[in-house]
């Protein structure tokens, strides 16, 4: 688990505080966010990645070849920078908990 957390650091990947939820941990970075399951060894299944906004958790979709974030009450355009940065993130995610 130890090393699991320092790869993380080292990624600038953090843990964020989630009153309430015991299931999840919530880890984060640029904006971005993904759940991974809570499990007795440490880290388990790791969630779809999204982006935080005012509006809450929102996720990638893509409509005629084109990326938007969207959450409930909100749909915006997503810049061809943040689709990488989101994929950076995932990657960096997988390799920092699977390894």
């Amino acid at each position: 688990m130890l090393e699991k957390l320092e790869r993380l650091a080292e990624a600038g990947i953090q843990i964020l505080p989630a009153e309430g939820v015991q299931s999840h941990f919530f880890l984060e970075r640029d904006g971005f966010i993904a759940l991974v399951e809570r499990t007795e060894a440490g880290f388990g299944r790791i969630g779809s990645p999204g982006l935080m906004t005012e509006k809450g958790f929102a996720v990638l979709v893509w409509r005629n070849g084109n990326p938007f974030f969207v959450a409930k009450g909100l749909e915006q355009a997503a810049a061809p920078e943040q689709v990488e940065s989101m994929r950076r993130f995932a990657r960096d995610l997988k390799q920092a908990l699977e390894s």
